[in-house]
């Protein structure tokens, strides 16, 4: 039996929320663009673009939602093969 973590959730309800999420960030990524001044500020020598910054920020926050899913994805794979090949040896 699978040991659930306090705060993990399960791969059917991380699925059904990954659409969601990244939508969510789309729409965060468009409020920021339209909402925030197009003010420069300079990093190392080069003036960027204010907004970018929070871009950046949202943009990571998607990466690893998408790279959690991947991730989750490939677990429930491995626990699925690893099931699938105790099976078979107490067949044998």
């Amino acid at each position: 039996m699978r040991e659930e973590r306090p705060g993990m959730r399960s791969g059917s309800d991380l699925q059904r929320r990954y659409p969601l999420a990244l939508a969510l960030y789309a729409v965060l990524a468009v409020l920021v663009w339209f909402t925030m001044d197009a003010g420069k500020v300079m990093v190392h020598g080069k003036p960027i673009d204010l907004r970018l910054v929070p871009l950046i920020v949202i943009g990571g926050l998607a990466l690893r939602t998408v790279l959690a899913i991947k991730a989750d994805r490939i677990r429930r794979a491995g626990s699925a093969d690893q099931a699938q090949g105790t099976l078979e040896v107490k067949k044998g």
